[in-house]
């Protein structure tokens, strides 16, 4: 499948198409940032409170594979909980850690639909249904006295006063005992609706099953990370669909299962391809191509900074492949309204990813940059991750690179005309982006179609 470049012909740094990053870990898992913030850790910390550590040999999954897979397939809790653990060891691995070996899972098989089942059991008992015998219509036996369902004794009864008996006892004891029966059965069938009933888990067994679903998706998300497990996990649909669900259901699901869920998603979405969700594969959960893209806006627009940064990471990631573009084109305003809306936070990485996911959003077509140069404050706070600057250069480069797929296209230019002064400032001021702005600058007028423009924007005509 052919993808779209993700670098850009103007810039310097980041030129050539490069895979992208994984997400790093949470804050605490590794040994720090940089080598002297982790030798200073190290150096205050006691040894006492370092812990045990635990050495897998690599040898262990290939002898022991089918084991895993069955205990988590048995459901025991003993089981569950040994190979939950057990994966856990097998699929962290730290940023420093020296071990070449990883455990793809293609030496396991099954493994990855037995770690999903055990999130959809999850589920499946995660939300209180109203559990209600329907009423069915009865067409077997229509035309006879008794067809043998329902309440018999009401037919008898009612046959019993239009038609004559030779003798009274006889039909007011037939229908004692039928409605003594029916009343047995109905009290044993109530049995299985009941959410009470024999086979429902308390509040401590409800938890234990939250538990090992938030285990799984952790163990799913680790995997993730491995380059050997990226196709497979990408184009395994039930994995994607349990994933998607996940984060639909984010103000009522459990936090770290939505966030495992989230950032599983996005190492998979380079090789991620939307029409799945409509391709012959089997499906579980029925997700639409629409059903995930409106999940992702959900993620979006959450008020929590790991989510909403997560979903515009993801959706930069998807839209470099064009086969994504249909789906995500319906809810491009909306995007640019929220990632504008994310540029003016406080916080850096929100900013960060907001910026990564419009520069590739502006390279789509020229309805995403007419859209976006119309989008209000888009101009000024671009300007203003320049000005301020961002501490990463990277993402001024891009801000500064968007701006100039916004300049060349014609209909944006009486727009950017207004921002003239501020492109010569930053064109004089930083000389790392000097040459982006000078041929922004270029574009707006030295065009021989721009003169009674230029002319507007330095004289107000």
């Amino acid at each position: 499948m052919q993808k779209r470049d993700q670098g850009k012909s103007g810039g310097a740094a980041g030129g050539s198409a490069t895979p992208a990053a994984k997400r790093g870990r949470p804050f605490g898992s590794t040994s720090g940032s940089s080598a002297g913030a982790g030798s200073v850790a190290d150096a205050v910390a006691p040894t006492t409170l370092l812990g045990p550590t635990l050495q897998v040999h690599s040898s262990f999954t290939d002898q022991n594979n089918k084991r895993i897979v069955l205990a988590i397939q048995s459901g025991l809790k003993s089981e569950l909980t040994w190979a939950l653990n057990t994966l856990t060891l097998l699929s962290f691995k730290e940023k420093d850690d020296m071990r070449k070996d990883s455990t793809p899972l293609a030496k396991i098989p099954g493994l990855l639909d037995a770690l999903l089942q055990v999130i959809d059991d999850w589920r499946d008992i995660g939300f209180p249904k109203e559990h209600q015998k329907r009423p069915r219509l009865r067409t077997f036996g229509v035309n006879s006295i008794v067809s043998g369902f329902g309440h018999e004794y009401k037919a008898l009864g009612s046959i019993n006063n239009t038609l004559p008996h030779s003798g009274v006892g006889s039909g007011s004891s037939a229908m004692e005992a039928l409605a003594q029966k029916h009343a047995s059965k109905v009290r044993s069938s109530e049995l299985w609706f009941d959410e009470d009933g024999l086979f429902n888990l308390d509040d401590e067994g409800r938890a234990e099953k939250q538990q090992c679903a938030v285990a799984a998706s952790n163990i799913i998300r680790n995997f993730s990370f491995m380059p050997d497990n990226e196709v497979i996990m990408a184009q395994h649909r039930h994995c994607l669909e349990t994933a998607f669900q996940c984060i639909e259901h984010h103000i009522t699901e459990e936090e770290e299962l939505v966030t495992n869920a989230l950032e599983t998603i996005v190492n998979l979405a380079p090789l991620l391809d939307l029409r799945i969700f409509s391709s012959s594969k089997p499906s579980y959960i029925k997700i639409t191509e629409k059903r995930a893209v409106q999940a992702i806006m959900g993620m979006l627009g959450s008020p929590y900074k790991a989510w909403h940064c997560a979903a515009a990471e993801l959706l930069g990631r998807l839209i470099i492949n064009p086969d994504n573009e249909p789906f995500l084109l319906p809810f491009v305003p909306q995007i640019h309204k929220r990632l504008v809306d994310l540029m003016s936070s406080q916080a850096l990485d929100a900013q960060a990813a907001a910026v990564g996911a419009l520069y590739n959003l502006a390279e789509v077509n020229m309805d995403c940059r007419l859209k976006l140069a119309n989008e209000r404050w888009a101009i000024d706070r671009l300007l203003k991750v320049i000005r301020t600057p961002h501490p990463v250069p990277e993402v001024c480069r891009k801000s500064a690179m968007i701006l100039e797929s916004l300049v060349s296209e014609p209909q944006n230019r009486s727009l950017l005309l207004a921002y003239e002064n501020a492109f010569a400032e930053i064109l004089f001021s930083e000389g790392r982006y000097s040459d982006t702005f000078a041929r922004i600058l270029y574009e707006l007028t030295s065009r021989p179609n721009n003169k009674m423009a230029a002319a507007r924007g330095v004289w107000g005509m």
